[in-house]
């Protein structure tokens, strides 16, 4: 694993492949009950691109989207069904947000908060100091 850009990334089976040339500062942990499903994890974490420094190498026809009732996008492969990229219902324009479990590089940054605690699963144990917001980053902190 190398820590330069461009990152790469893929799903699981290696058919979908991504490369990312620069990483947008925000990479929350999302404990939303979506997500959790989506991941089938405790939470998820995603990093933001711009789409001028996001492309598919390779496999982008593999891709499946499911929109849910509250209009995001998530998508995923169809022959193994990683989870490679979430798009918000409205906001989020130019950017293009996925799946930094995905990445086979390493990558410098870190997550820098955690969103929709209200959400999150019991057995969930957060302990870092990374500010915690109820719901999105404008909504409250959780405490």
């Amino acid at each position: 694993m190398t820590n330069q850009a461009p990152y790469r990334g893929s799903c699981l089976c290696g058919a979908v492949t991504y490369e990312v040339d620069r990483l947008e500062p925000h990479m929350a942990q999302c404990h939303c009950i979506m997500c959790r499903k989506f991941h089938g994890a405790a939470r998820s974490t995603f990093g933001e691109a711009k789409l001028e420094n996001f492309r598919w190498t390779s496999g982008e026809g593999l891709l499946e989207s499911y929109v849910a009732t509250n209009g995001t996008t998530r998508r995923f492969c169809r022959t193994c069904g990683s989870s490679m990229t979430f798009a918000p219902s409205s906001g989020g324009e130019g950017l293009v947000e996925f799946s930094l479990g995905t990445l086979d590089t390493d990558i410098a940054e870190r997550p820098d908060a955690h969103v929709f605690m209200d959400f999150r699963a019991n057995w969930d144990d957060v302990d870092d100091d990374l500010p915690k917001f109820t719901e999105g980053r404008d909504s409250n902190p959780w405490e």
